[in-house]
C-alpha cells in the first residue's frame, strides 16, 4: 500500500484564539496531503485532469476524530494513504502525529467523476480505471 508521508508546520494563522488548530485547518492540510498522494502515485493533478478528462476527486463525505491537540510552532507528519476502492468512489485515511503520538485521523469519501455534458455545474461519477488503482499498490513511505 502506497503512504505519503508530509511535514506540517502549525502557523500562528492556523490556530483559534484559544491558541489550537482551528479544526477546519486539518480538513484543508488533508486536501492538501490527499493531491500529494496522488502526486506520490505518479497523478500530479494537472495531469490527472487532463489524461484522464475527469472533473476531479470531489470530496463526499469527511469525519474526524481529534485526540490530541496541537498549536503554533508544532510540526506535525501526516500519513495518507488509500484505504478502500470502490467503483467510483475510494477512502482517504489520514493519520496526524504530534511527534510519536497520534494526534488525529481523518476519513475522507471521494468520487471519481465527470462534467455531465451541457451542463456547467453538476458532475457524474465513473468508475475509477484499473491503472490508476494499480498506482497505490506501490511501496510506503515518503520519496
Amino acid at each position: 500500500m502506497l503512504i505519503n508521508r508530509k511535514e506540517i508546520r502549525i502557523e500562528w494563522g492556523d490556530c483559534d484564539p484559544g491558541g489550537i488548530v482551528f479544526f477546519p485547518r486539518y480538513f484543508e492540510y488533508c486536501d492538501a496531503c490527499t493531491n500529494a498522494l496522488f502526486e506520490r502515485a505518479g497523478l500530479p493533478k494537472p495531469e490527472l485532469l487532463k489524461v484522464h478528462c475527469i472533473g476531479g476527486i470531489p470530496l463526499v463525505e469527511a469525519r474526524a476524530r481529534f485526540i490530541v491537540p496541537s498549536q503554533f510552532g508544532d510540526t506535525v507528519t501526516v500519513e495518507s494513504c488509500v484505504s478502500e476502492w470502490g467503483r467510483s468512489s475510494f477512502s482517504v485515511h489520514h493519520k496526524i502525529f504530534k511527534e510519536d503520538v497520534l494526534a488525529l485521523e481523518i476519513f475522507e469519501k471521494r468520487v471519481w467523476v465527470t462534467r455531465i455534458e451541457g451542463d456547467t455545474i453538476r458532475y457524474k461519477g465513473i468508475p475509477v480505471p484499473e491503472e490508476v488503482k494499480s498506482r497505490f499498490n506501490g511501496p510506503s513511505g515518503a520519496p
